[in-house]
């Protein structure tokens, strides 16, 4: 009997090692960092935008966050709705990794034509921002497809129906922040 409780003893203890270990590996993004802090009071104001269209039916519901505080900051906000048979997911970009995914745009579409002209079976371009946010497109079978990961952790893939609507819905977005800010 002592031996048993000994060995659920060292188990559990090994478990909540792993658990604390795995929690300590996560990255806070930056709008977790802003509006997790304790102490203080966070204001947050929507401005919607357009929705970003998929591949595959239905579309990113999109809005510009504005973090009232200490300090304002500005987040591209983009939302995957819950469905029956998936988690929503939302991408918060800060606005300067919202001025480098612009560039990044810029590249990956004068890239893309190449790309699909190698005809390879199976090549990926994207640029990755320090909060996971993933935007680029692979191609396959002489096609090119579009897609963002909305989150580092999760299997927040979307397929968008266009580079138009993408670098457009972008652009758009860090127009309307730099607008914001003009305001405040």
């Amino acid at each position: 009997m002592k031996r048993i409780i000994i060995f659920l003893a060292l188990l559990s203890s090994t478990i909540a090692f792993a658990q604390n270990k795995a929690n300590e590996d996560k990255q806070l993004t930056k709008f977790e960092q802003i509006s997790s802090q304790t102490g203080r009071i966070v204001k947050f104001q929507d401005v919607k935008m357009p929705n970003i269209p998929l591949s595959y039916g239905g579309g990113l519901k999109t809005s510009i966050r504005l973090v009232m505080g200490d300090s304002d900051s500005f987040f591209y906000r983009i939302e995957k709705a819950e469905s029956s048979t998936s988690l929503g997911h939302i991408a918060m970009i800060e606005y300067s990794d919202l001025v480098e995914i612009n560039k990044a745009l810029e590249t990956l579409s004068s890239a893309v034509d190449d790309d699909v002209a190698a005809n390879p079976d199976y090549l990926e371009n994207k640029f990755r921002t320090e909060d996971g946010f993933e935007v680029g497109y692979f191609v396959s079978y002489a096609k090119a497809t579009w897609f963002i990961k909305l989150e580092r952790y999760s299997g927040s893939t979307v397929f968008l129906k266009s580079k138009e609507d993408i670098i457009s819905s972008f652009s758009a977005a860090q127009v309307k922040i730099e607008e914001l800010k003009t305001k405040r």
